[in-house]
């Protein structure tokens, strides 16, 4: 390939980024370093070393190695499909990525098993996560299938252009029906497992509208305009009003309530009541926006129905 007039003076990984959208920077420093790419006939030195234009260009893609990671047959529910993207509806209780404690039986896992036309990720055969949500909490994840789609997904994240809206099950009902939290969010000082309020923390907001006031609850709707960690968790304990069935943000609000058998069923919920239920983005091919829903699980479904 030749480099264009408009790439004279790039650094060489920034000029192949543009030339070759499909292959992540990170990827193409690694080819550099790999001695497989060459300018003007010579193998590049870096990627930070300057071209000109007209200099050519050339690069030997290998084929994707096989992912290190293990392929598992465990059930996962396929929302929609397509040559870019995999959209799932995660269950609670699964793991997205292998890490120490979760080396099998997490969602990496399973999509190496269920997705056939991988085209790799970083050189890699495996998914592309384009974004994360807890270990307990369910709904719609998207799932990138080669470097360019996972790039422009991950562009596009922080974006307006996606809009992600989550369903909690919270306890108490807040004095105002809808509204918008506006707090900076950073590490707890005080446990450094949890997130926090904190001066100097990174801007979020999440607004949310009382979709269902219950006996004792409320089912929110949420929309998140930052993505934080544990955003709407720590948003909604900020409230005044924490998730129910959530051991790190929430205490035994339970205890406070005179029904006891309704005791027995909060206290016992197994997980935080905090659902994923809708994403709308834009298609990396371009072209109109795509919404994606999940249905609400049976276990929100069930706690639900005992609060009403």
């Amino acid at each position: 390939m030749i480099v264009p007039s408009s790439g004279d003076g790039l650094r060489l990984d920034r000029a192949l980024a543009e030339l070759l959208p499909e292959l992540s920077r990170s990827f193409i420093a690694k080819l550099i370093d790999d001695g497989r790419v060459s300018v003007a006939g010579r193998a590049a030195a870096k990627p930070s070393q300057r071209v000109e234009s007209g200099q050519e260009i050339e690069v030997d893609v290998p084929p994707p190695a096989p992912s290190s990671i293990e392929s598992q047959e465990l059930p996962l529910t396929i929302l929609f499909e397509d040559d870019e993207l995999v959209v799932i509806d995660k269950p609670a209780g699964l793991v997205v990525h292998p890490a120490a404690g979760h080396r099998n039986g997490t969602l990496v896992n399973a999509l190496l098993f269920h997705v056939k036309d991988l085209s790799g990720i970083g050189g890699e055969l495996r998914p592309g996560i384009v974004h994360r949500l807890d270990k307990d909490t369910s709904g719609v994840m998207v799932i990138a299938k080669h470097d360019e789609a996972h790039r422009r997904l991950t562009e596009a994240w922080g974006t307006d252009a996606v809009r992600k809206e989550y369903l909690a099950i919270v306890y108490g009902t807040p004095k105002v029906a809808s509204g918008t939290i506006d707090a900076p969010i950073g590490r707890d000082p005080r446990d450094r497992v949890k997130m926090a309020i904190v001066a100097g923390g990174r801007h979020a907001l999440t607004d949310y509208i009382v979709a269902e006031q219950l006996r004792h609850a409320s089912l929110l709707r949420c929309r998140i305009r930052t993505g934080r960690t544990h955003q709407i968790r720590v948003h909604l304990k900020h409230l005044g009003h924490p998730i129910i069935g959530d051991t790190l943000y929430s205490g035994p609000q339970w205890r406070g309530i005179p029904d006891k058998k309704l005791q027995k069923t909060l206290s016992t919920f197994p997980r935080q009541a905090l659902h994923a239920a809708r994403i709308t983005l834009p298609h990396p091919r371009g072209g109109a926006s795509l919404t994606f829903e999940a249905p609400l699980p049976v276990d929100m479904r069930e706690l639900i129905e005992a609060l009403r």
